[in-house]
């Protein structure tokens, strides 16, 4: 591991997104489910939200030489735009090293539940688009995909 016991402690964030491709058979089970008509394991964005958290919480745990750090923040934000259902997370602390990687693990265990509660319906799904969309604090001061430095 880093060694981190030199650099000060400072308020961190990160956002990070996951997105899954639905299929035609996904979005209308998504609806059904929206109308109450949930015949399957019952909420997949319910659970989605609930596996980020956790996810976010273990990351020093899956992640080899990943410095376990205090989170004191997370939101799993998910919404369906188009054939996709996106999960955001947005996550913060106030350590000597970065959550960015516990905000892309929290998006991407995020859609890897929502695959998990819906592949009854089609296995057909594709999660991609796990990325970093931003990151504060630091040494290294503020990223922003997409943003030139």
């Amino acid at each position: 591991m880093v060694d981190v016991s030199s650099k000060p402690q400072t308020l961190r964030t990160a956002e990070a997104e996951s997105s899954v491709r639905l299929t035609p058979a996904i979005l209308r089970a998504i609806r059904a489910a929206r109308r109450g008509r949930s015949g399957g394991k019952g909420d997949p964005f319910s659970v989605a939200v609930i596996a980020g958290i956790q996810a976010a919480k273990r990351t020093s745990e899956l992640i080899p030489l990943c410095h376990p750090i205090r989170i004191e923040s997370v939101r799993i934000e998910p919404a369906v735009r188009g054939r996709r259902a996106i999960f955001r997370s947005i996550l913060a602390t106030t350590d000597r090293t970065g959550i960015e990687m516990e905000s892309l693990v929290a998006a991407a265990c995020a859609a890897l539940a929502f695959y998990d509660m819906l592949k009854s319906v089609d296995r057909g799904m594709v999660i991609d688009g796990v990325r970093l969309l931003k990151k504060t604090g630091g040494r290294s001061g503020t990223y922003i995909a997409g943003r030139r430095r």
